[in-house]
């Protein structure tokens, strides 16, 4: 393998990771707190309670839009705002996320990941990339 071999399957490894993160995250909104349970959190904070409904949705269908690599770009950056809302949640909490309640050092990884997710593009294997050739063979 070249190195633009190598750096389209690592960019297209880091966009899978985030996109099954971003998924489990939000069905553990869904699934084990319940909307209306992590409403009521986000509400215990001072947040509209209908964020987590947003916040669930934005993880779960962003997580696959990073899967299918569609819409990379745009898809990391606009995932970027919930989790630095989920780091000002933690911020009390302290640094390292094994405190109790969980600190605020996953979530601003986590945030930087995907900013360096969308200067990366989607890489190898994504729906955007056969979008591109399909365009390119058009012209």
């Amino acid at each position: 393998m070249n190195t633009d071999q190598l750096t389209a399957n690592g960019t297209a490894l880091l966009r899978i990771t985030l996109g099954i993160a971003a998924i489990a995250h939000g069905l553990l909104k869904v699934l084990v707190f319940t909307l209306p349970g992590t409403a009521g959190f986000f509400e215990s904070l001072g947040l509209p309670g209908f964020l987590a409904y947003v916040t669930a949705f934005v993880e779960i269908v962003g997580g696959l839009a990073l899967i299918a690599g569609f819409q990379t770009r745009l898809v990391s950056l606009a995932m970027v705002p919930i989790l630095l809302g989920a780091m000002w949640a933690h911020s009390g909490n302290g640094w390292v996320f094994s405190n109790q309640g969980g600190g605020w050092e996953y979530p601003l990884f986590w945030a930087v990941v995907l900013v360096v997710q969308a200067m990366l593009g989607s890489g190898a294997l994504a729906v955007d990339d056969m979008q591109t050739r399909k365009s390119s063979a058009n012209v």
